[in-house]
């Protein structure tokens, strides 16, 4: 009898195991909370937030060997829609195929983030408590798109409310008066330091100088075309080790600074931004004489990243650098933007690394309508602008790139404020009448890799049938798991088999124009 009672009471732990193992998976799987559309035409969706709701994206678990789970979203209103599935031993194969093999490794990734603009912060603040939290949760929590990289202005930039520089009036080139200003205190630093406490990673910052101060240039301007005048060299290299001796008394620590922002822009006859030209010749002189020896004195630490441009700059300007003995000893990577890649063939960023291996390339800027004929700064909804950061992931990191940072987190209706008014478009747009943000296509797009491509992974060799119109990227993460980021900009679904040898294969649907993310074990 005794006995009898035994197997009873452990069988009823059993069942109760069974009931908490139950309950903790039903808990996780519900812990998602959907979108809340808005509709601005029939491919044209965004998803509302308040002070008191926003959707969060599912938290990823590789699931048990032999399984995959897929994450969709679609220009028809999916958002990160959960599906699961099982390899199989042999299927029938259709004429899309894809196949993956871990054995072929390529680079390893170093994260996705956005930049800590002025404007970013001024429209943020804007919205009640509450949705401000909401926001950064969006972004850097493991409910939302795990960033883990922030970029930050070494001053102001074009999406500032005015043109400034940390010592504008005081002409000293020993820089005694140099002081951060109110934009560092009220819409950089306090956010930098929120999204530190959200974020379950550390946070990898980037600084970046657009304009020195406009009496060092030789138009005397922060716009405009103009380079830097020669006797104030190193007053410029003084100029960024000051500000991040200033970020330092905030507990604040730079993993990288680059050698400015789009030095082609400062050498444009129409350029309205704030900028400084350089020459492949004159900016080789100031990293080689002055920028790298005092960056290395006062932060060995910090990784210096040449060029901050685009895709022309490659690899040509790398090469000019890269070939001056003093100079390229203290540059560790590149950084490249988005703005001009259709112009330019992206095997120039392979021929990069092919040329200089040790340099890893890092994507540091995008955005939409900066063009002149992009009419609608701001689309909200726009599902192809989500497709085109997708489509552009997936090449740039095919061709070695190691990760993204988009623009501003997050912009107003206009695509602003912006002082010289160069709106373009965000991820995320606020509404402060409403104390409303909309999460754009392009935030979901960037979150299937963000969520998926962690800092640490690596990625492996994908190749594709001949018919197969599914663009893709691949990684191993750093426990094992594989991510694999699918792109269908067809207006249809498309049946692909896939294919990875050590699990077998799967049968899987992509919709019509959709993203998806797909991890397995």
């Amino acid at each position: 009898m005794a006995v009898q009672i035994s197997n009873v009471i452990t069988r009823w732990k059993i069942c109760l195991l069974h009931l908490l193992v139950l309950v903790n998976f039903l808990y996780n799987e519900v812990e998602a909370q959907n979108c809340i559309p808005r509709k601005y035409s029939f491919d044209s969706t965004v998803c509302v937030c308040n002070s008191t709701y926003c959707d969060v994206t599912p938290k990823v678990r590789a699931p048990l060997p032999g399984n995959f789970i897929l994450y969709t979203s679609s220009r028809d209103g999916l958002r990160f829609e959960k599906s699961l599935g099982t390899f199989k031993s042999k299927i029938t194969a259709t004429r899309a195929t894809l196949r993956v093999n871990r054995n072929q490794t390529y680079q390893e990734f170093i994260g996705f983030g956005a930049a800590f603009t002025d404007s970013s912060g001024y429209n943020i603040l804007s919205l009640s408590p509450a949705a401000q939290d909401l926001l950064l949760k969006s972004y850097f929590s493991s409910d939302g798109n795990e960033y883990t990289m922030g970029r930050v202005p070494i001053g102001g930039t074009d999406f500032s409310l005015r043109g400034y520089t940390y010592q504008d009036n005081d002409t000293d080139a020993n820089l005694k008066s140099f002081n951060l200003t109110m934009e560092d205190y009220k819409y950089k630093i306090p956010l930098i330091k929120q999204a530190e406490t959200i974020t379950n990673r550390s946070l990898k910052l980037i600084a970046s100088c657009w304009s020195p101060p406009a009496w060092m240039k030789t138009n005397r301007q922060l716009t405009g075309f103009g380079t830097l005048k020669e006797e104030y060299y190193r007053a410029y290299a003084n100029y960024h080790v000051k500000f991040f001796d200033e970020y330092i008394k905030q507990d604040l620590k730079f993993w990288c600074v680059t050698t400015g922002n789009e030095p082609s822009s400062g050498i444009s006859p129409i350029n309205k931004i704030n900028a400084l030209g350089w020459t492949p010749v004159g900016q080789t002189k100031w990293i080689g004489q002055h920028f790298g020896p005092m960056m290395r004195s006062s932060y060995p630490n910090t990784c210096i990243m040449a060029i901050d441009d685009q895709r022309f700059s490659f690899p040509w300007w790398v090469t000019w650098i890269m070939k001056d003995k003093t100079a390229s000893q203290y540059i560790n990577g590149t950084g490249v933007h988005w703005y001009w890649d259709f112009v330019v063939s992206p095997t120039v960023l392979t021929t990069t690394h092919n040329l200089y291996p040790n340099l890893f390339i890092l994507s540091t800027e995008s955005s939409y309508g900066d063009k002149p004929w992009e009419l609608d700064k701001v689309a909200l909804g726009a599902w192809n602008r989500g497709e085109e950061y997708a489509q552009d992931m997936i090449i740039s990191f095919n061709n070695w790139v190691t990760g993204w940072i988009d623009w501003n987190f997050a912009l107003n209706e206009k695509g602003g404020p912006n002082w010289v008014n160069n709106f373009v478009d965000a991820a995320i747009i606020v509404n402060k009448t409403a104390d409303e943000f909309y999460k754009q296509p392009m935030f979901y797009a960037l979150g299937h890799f963000s969520k998926f491509i962690l800092p640490g992974s690596v990625r492996i060799n994908t190749s594709s049938s001949l018919l197969n119109p599914i663009e893709a990227v691949s990684v191993k993460r750093p426990d094992d798991s594989i991510a694999v980021i699918l792109l269908n900009r067809r207006s249809f679904d498309v049946q692909l088999t896939f294919i990875d040898n050590d699990r077998g294969s799967a049968l899987i649907n992509v919709p019509k124009r959709s993203i998806i993310s797909m991890i397995y074990r």
